[in-house]
């Protein structure tokens, strides 16, 4: 990671225009807005910040890294930055719309801007936001970028969706301390400060939850409808027997093979599942049909998101909602033995 540049405060000030949303395959200017275009238009910003940056040096002074100019990918991670940065950092989460399939985003100029006025960019990696480091090329390493999954040493292919790993979430957690401190260290201690509260109060119950949940259902069956929840599953103790490939194929946007459509089915209707977990941003109709299949057994649910639902929430508030309400479904499936419960 490269240590982020001395910003001037015009273009600090600037960095508070957040990035547009638009889900794939809208219309409008924005949308014919291609990767080269962008790249010029990064290009265009980034000389103009450096010119401003050699003027006003004498007058930025530590100020300037006062207040860390942030923009992260999706709003999941963006809320964990504000939260570490706390009144030392601004930070623009681009994809935020709970509709938006963040798979498929296609990014604006707003975004480009976004990412070219940001001293410390995150990105989730892995496949998941490709358009980040295509916008960036023209950055010539002046921004400080926290990869998640370079991070994390997972390769190209792998599971996407880290934040449903409490123990990556919590190197995620220290990464970005580390990276404030690098690019704010007049405020070392701020953010240290800033990273105990987080872990020891923020994340509290959510913490208690996965440990509530673990502690009482550990081994217990279950089925999902994708791999948003495959590392979240064993993190609970639960024993996810949906196919891997199923998963996997699902989370990608792929069709079921017919062997797991007949593995899936044979799993529900004889009650080798517990309760079933689906991402209900993602409901394609494979997972339709589960979900069918899953209320006319009368199998308890729960849903999950890949991105903050409301996007006003914080992550901890998110995920221990969704948390709750598995450990409702699991509940439900241990007191009526998984059958004659109402799933919901």
């Amino acid at each position: 990671m490269n240590e982020a540049p001395t910003t001037a405060s015009a273009v600090a000030a600037s960095a508070r225009v957040g990035g547009g949303l638009r889900q794939s395959g809208g219309t409008g200017p924005a949308a014919s807005v291609s990767a080269a275009m962008m790249i010029i238009v990064i290009g265009g910003i980034l000389s103009a910040c450096g010119a401003t940056s050699s003027t006003s040096a004498g007058t930025s002074g530590s100020a300037s890294g006062r207040v860390v100019q942030v923009a992260a990918a999706e709003n999941f991670w963006g809320s964990i930055a504000a939260q570490l940065g706390g009144a030392h950092a601004h930070v623009v989460s681009i994809i935020t719309n709970p509709n938006t399939d963040p798979h498929a985003y296609e990014p604006t100029a707003g975004d480009a801007r976004t990412l070219a006025q940001a001293q410390f960019v995150v990105e989730n990696g892995i496949g998941y936001d490709p358009w980040v480091p295509r916008l960036l090329a023209a950055d010539s390493g002046k921004t400080t970028t926290l990869d998640v999954g370079t991070l994390l040493g997972v390769a190209a292919g792998g599971n996407p969706h880290r934040w449903y790993n409490p123990a990556d979430v919590q190197k995620v957690i220290g990464q970005m301390v580390a990276d404030y401190q690098r690019i704010d260290p007049a405020d070392r201690s701020y953010f240290a400060r800033q990273e105990r509260a987080f872990e020891t109060v923020a994340l509290g119950q959510y913490s208690e939850t996965l440990d509530s949940i673990r502690a009482r259902y550990a081994g217990m069956p279950v089925g999902a409808s994708e791999s948003i929840f495959a590392m979240l599953a064993p993190a609970l103790g639960l024993d996810l027997i949906t196919p891997p490939t199923a998963l996997k194929a699902i989370g990608e946007g792929s069709d079921l093979s017919v062997g797991d459509k007949e593995t899936i089915d044979g799993q529900i209707r004889g009650h080798r599942i517990k309760v079933y977990v689906y991402n209900s941003q993602n409901v394609t109709t494979d997972v339709q049909a589960q979900l069918t299949e899953v209320k006319a057994e009368h199998i308890p649910f729960a849903t999950i998101t890949e991105t903050l639902q409301p996007a006003s929430t914080t992550f901890q508030a998110w995920q221990t909602r969704q948390l709750l309400g598995i450990q409702a479904a699991l509940t439900r499936a241990s007191a009526s033995g998984a059958s004659g419960a109402s799933g919901g």
